[in-house]
């Protein structure tokens, strides 16, 4: 019986993902670094910033969205790398001589990053209970947190394939991916955006990281959570239609080259 090709799509995809999670188990410094960094910056914030800082509640308890988005985005980040060294290494031009989709690579690195994300965000949560985190969300409130994380990493991941696929070297996927990962820091993520400078306040205020870490924090521990919930899809729901037109355009562009 002859096997369709939604069926090869699928097969292709898992084989090109089950490649870059033998890359994420073969280079373990990569997940250490996107578990080691978030870890190690919530520790800070929270032994040595958080006296200092008035939050209205715990500062664990503020801080964990926060880190948890700081943890993905890094680890999203790497996947810009992975693509470009995929790209300038010729695996592209290799795939091209065997019986798969060739946009099975980029599938591949979603999907591992996807795991890699996913691996990391549910080790942060574990060490933030032990240092003293004390959620309070039910069963529809974690649902909800998984679909907003989830939704934050697809569109994360897709946006830094399209910038790996941009990129002319590793060093430059490297760089592109800053801007990026420096938004949380300009967000209400360690400190209440009220306390920022009048012009900053505003840049906090209005870009994406703030609505979803305010959507999640309040799903964790019953802050108000207003209409920062709709952004939040609205944001990355686009990033993530946006990414993944881009980066099936851009594929094709140098298929054709």
């Amino acid at each position: 019986m002859r096997k369709s090709k939604f069926y090869w799509a699928l097969s292709d995809g898992w084989t090109m993902s089950h490649r870059s999670l033998k890359h994420i188990f073969r280079e373990p410094e990569s997940l250490l670094m996107a578990i080691g960094l978030p870890v190690a910056i919530m520790v800070m914030f929270v032994y040595i910033f958080g006296g200092a800082i008035q939050t209205g509640t715990e500062y664990v308890n503020y801080v964990v969205p926060g880190v948890i988005i700081t943890c993905a985005g890094f680890g999203s980040s790497l996947i810009a790398i992975s693509v470009t060294q995929d790209m300038v290494g010729g695996l592209f031009e290799r795939l091209r001589s065997m019986p798969l989709l060739p946009s099975s690579l980029m599938v591949g690195h979603v999907t591992a990053g996807f795991i890699r994300n996913a691996m990391a965000t549910t080790i942060i949560f574990l060490v933030a209970i032990l240092i003293g985190f004390q959620p309070n969300a039910g069963f529809i409130e974690w649902l909800g947190i998984i679909g907003l994380l989830s939704l934050f990493m697809l569109s994360l991941n897709w946006l830094f394939v399209a910038m790996g696929l941009m990129a002319k070297s590793v060093e430059t996927a490297n760089a592109v991916t800053f801007p990026m990962l420096f938004l949380p820091y300009v967000s209400s993520a360690f400190v209440p955006t009220e306390t920022m400078p009048s012009w900053l306040h505003t840049f906090a205020e209005n870009q994406p990281m703030t609505p979803l870490i305010e959507s999640i924090r309040g799903l964790l521990i019953g802050t108000p959570i207003g209409n920062n919930l709709l952004l939040t899809i609205l944001w990355f729901g686009s990033l993530l239609i946006i990414s993944f037109i881009i980066s099936i355009v851009i594929f094709k562009r140098k298929k054709k080259q």
